[in-house]
């Protein structure tokens, strides 16, 4: 291990001031730290110790001031500064599903330590930690001692020059947390410089330099032995005394009482008491009501405990006179709080076995009589209040409360219309005279058929239905009008795309009615003679003058599974990527291990990478699957080429993955991120085209379906598939696809950061 200079700063603190909107946790607090110490930061829960400790290791941005370790900026040399530390958070971080050796050998490839050197550190960190009986074992399974010192063994792994150990023996056993403290000797030994956050006052006597913060301010910063030689913990003409009796409880109140005595405080099984220099030994056993020949008194210097306490008691005075000063300017005066040593509760009175007995008979009666009035809705109020509490505190609950509904309601109200209408239609008119345009228009009159284009030939003709543009193709043959004129039948070929069951059925029976109109107008006009018959076909035959001949493309037995069941791949592999993705770095936040790998200089885009590659390839593993059940199962054929396929659903798992990651940095909870995840797969199933026709839904839900990424992957499946298109035919839905996954994974790596706020 290699540390600093002997006496060389190695953290400094100026100014450095954190606030979480109206909440100040760390307060212009500044201090340094000597190479070589083992410095501990001490304080009550919530007092910002952690916090001071996030913002040295660069994964929280300080509000104001400034810090520095090892002469690195915390702010702006932060990955610099990773590499170099080492890090234990206030719980164990490490992976619960990967064993000891698994863990450790992932913090040394983090670190990039070369196969050699791995080596070497693994067996050090084992030698030092004596963790070399449960490599095997996994980390979710150790007790609360042997996680720490994995996690300590992980922090130790890259040879750090500085450690920080943020509670690193809070909830472990008292042998676990004396075994701790050897390892940390044993570091400090060796030149490591430790900075230890705790609230036990034992663990503050064993650091080398201590700091106490209180309420966000640093109280008192310096060596030990100093700070106890502070006027203001023992102030002139006082003495400090430790005092032993059989009965330490009864006896404290009494001291608390007598004459000159300024506090009196149990210490284990003795009393210490801060009493006038006037105030004997005698006369303090006296007090404390024991026999002098069971009791006795010591003068005593005072404990790191007597300093924080009384310079915490002392700050708690300032800001009371400062508050009454500021309240005397208020319509009424504060009245000053008596002194507590003069209000202490009387010692209670030993009362004899009746007295005792009545009162208990009294509280089991008064139990009695609260329990026959419980009912069977008992406790249902205080639940209700705390249900209601949750909700208030959860805004991610009350957003999927109130905007699912409207959203479905807006889809299923507004945006999803079952009447087929405006079929996108391509007009191939080979005829171009007057009856062929009046047929045109009667296509169009029909008010199911649009015509979107009138082609002149034929390749663009085949290609309007191959690129899916037009689902439907209508070819007027050049011998149209002449056919008419000469009574005999005019054949006009439809083409309809049938890989969209609900659109193809629509089509194929407006087609029928409308050669039925045509031929029946036709044969009104000859009705009279009766010599004539309206037109005959090729063989003389009796026939109706206009005759339909409509042909189903890609579907032509209308099976439903083949419009569903490739837009099911892309609604699965949307559903499946998004979860996972999502999930996988929101449950890492929860278990505090995303903060872990913050701490490590891995690389943003290498943290990125390596968590959504193996959901990329799990993903494209899945897509294998799910096109050969649709291929063998369903019987649906893939008539385009299967690369090209692949290609743009790889295309698509990135876009999807990507969804997953916008997804975690919205969530904070896995329930957050199952409710983000349903508001985007809602839309993805109902908008995208999968269930019911994008050309049906009014004008704005139809622009926003362009935002849904699902939607045109769904177009290249079911072309791709279906319709055997090539890359030019799907190139609008190939771009559209591309911008989509830019802009997500644009705003995902911009919202993810190497930090926690």
């Amino acid at each position: 291990m290699s540390g600093g200079a002997s006496g060389a700063t190695v953290i400094h603190l100026d100014q450095l001031t954190r606030t979480f909107g109206h909440l100040t946790a760390v307060d212009r607090v500044s201090f340094d730290v000597p190479a070589g110490c083992i410095f501990g930061l001490l304080g009550p829960n919530g007092s910002g110790k952690s916090t001071i400790i996030r913002m040295l290791c660069g994964v929280l941005a300080p509000t104001s001031g400034s810090a520095s370790v090892l002469g690195l900026d915390c702010q702006t040399e932060a990955e610099a500064i990773k590499q170099r530390i080492g890090y234990m958070s206030q719980k164990c971080s490490l992976y619960a599903d990967l064993s000891v050796r698994e863990n450790l050998e992932f913090y040394g490839r983090i670190y990039g330590l070369s196969a050699s050197r791995q080596t070497q550190r693994f067996d050090d960190v084992i030698s030092l930690t004596s963790l070399g009986d449960r490599l095997e074992q996994l980390a979710g399974t150790l007790s609360g001692g042997w996680k720490q010192r994995l996690a300590l063994a992980a922090a130790l792994i890259h040879e750090p020059d500085v450690v920080f150990l943020d509670e690193p023996t809070a909830g472990i056993d008292p042998v676990a947390r004396r075994q701790l403290w050897d390892l940390l000797f044993e570091l400090a030994s060796q030149g490591v410089t430790l900075f230890v956050t705790t609230h036990y006052m034992d663990e503050a006597e064993r650091c080398s330099h201590v700091g106490y913060i209180d309420r966000a301010k640093l109280m008192v910063c310096g060596d030990p032995d100093e700070l106890k030689q502070l006027p203001q913990v023992t102030p002139a003409g006082t003495v400090r005394w430790e005092v032993d009796v059989p009965s330490p409880t009864d006896s404290l109140q009494k001291l608390r009482r007598a004459d000159g005595i300024r506090d009196a405080t149990l210490f284990g099984q003795m009393i210490h008491v801060l009493a006038d220099e006037s105030v004997t030994p005698e006369v303090l056993v006296a007090s404390s009501g024991a026999a002098p020949s069971d009791a006795s008194a010591r003068p005593i210097a005072p404990t790191l405990e007597d300093v924080f306490v009384t310079l915490s008691a002392a700050e708690s005075e300032a800001r009371l006179q400062a508050d009454r000063q500021q309240a005397d300017a208020g319509p009424s005066a504060i009245v000053p709080e008596p002194d507590a040593r003069k209000t202490e509760t009387p010692a209670a009175v030993p009362a004899d076995s009746s007295s005792e007995n009545a009162a208990s008979g009294r509280r089991d009666a008064r139990h009695r009589t609260v329990a026959a009035r419980r009912g069977p809705l008992a406790g249902f109020f205080a639940v209700f209040l705390k249900e209601l509490s949750h909700i208030r505190r959860e805004p991610s609950t009350l957003f999927f409360a109130i905007a699912v509904p409207v959203l479905q309601t807006f889809i299923f109200g507004v945006a999803i219309d079952t009447e087929i209408e405006d079929i996108p239609t391509v007009l191939y008119d080979l005829d171009g005279r007057t009856a062929a345009q009046e047929l045109a228009e009667s296509f169009e009159n029909s008010q199911a058929f649009h015509i979107i284009d009138r082609v002149v030939t034929e390749d663009t003709f085949r290609r309007a239905l191959t690129s899916g543009d037009a689902k439907v193709g209508v070819r007027i043959p050049a011998d149209y009008s002449e056919r008419l004129l000469l009574r005999e039948q005019a054949r006009v070929q439809v083409l309809i795309d049938g890989s969209d069951s609900q659109v193809a059925t629509t089509a194929l029976t407006t087609t029928n009615l409308l050669g039925f109109q045509l031929s029946t107008g036709q044969a009104r006009a000859l009705a009279e003679s009766l010599s004539q018959v309206p037109a005959r076909d090729e063989t003389g035959a009796l026939a109706i003058p206009v005759e339909m001949r409509t042909r189903l493309l890609y579907n032509p037995n209308l099976e439903s599974s083949h419009f569903f069941v490739p837009g099911l791949v892309g609604i699965i592999l949307q559903l499946v990527t998004l979860f996972l993705t999502s999930f996988a770095i929101v449950r890492e936040r929860e278990l505090g291990t995303l903060e872990q790998l913050f701490v490590t200089p891995v690389s943003r885009a290498g943290l990125l990478l390596g968590k959504l590659v193996p959901y990329a390839l799990l993903g494209f593993v899945e897509t294998l699957i799910v096109l050969n059940v649709m291929t063998f199962g369903f019987g649906v054929p893939i008539r385009g080429d299967v690369g090209l396929l692949l290609a743009l659903s790889t295309l698509f798992l990135v876009c999807a993955l990507g969804l997953g990651l916008l997804v975690s940095t919205l969530a904070k909870t896995q329930l957050q991120a199952i409710q983000f995840a349903f508001i985007i797969m809602l839309p993805s199933v109902l908008l995208s085209g999968f269930m019911f026709p994008r050309s049906q839904m009014p004008a704005p839900v139809y622009a926003l379906t362009f935002a849904i990424p699902v939607t045109y992957f769904l177009e290249i499946l079911r072309g791709l598939v279906l319709r055997g298109a090539g890359l030019f035919d799907l190139l609008p839905s190939v771009t559209g696809m591309t911008l989509c996954t830019v802009i997500i994974l644009a705003l995902s790596l911009l919202r993810f950061r190497k930090q926690l706020a």
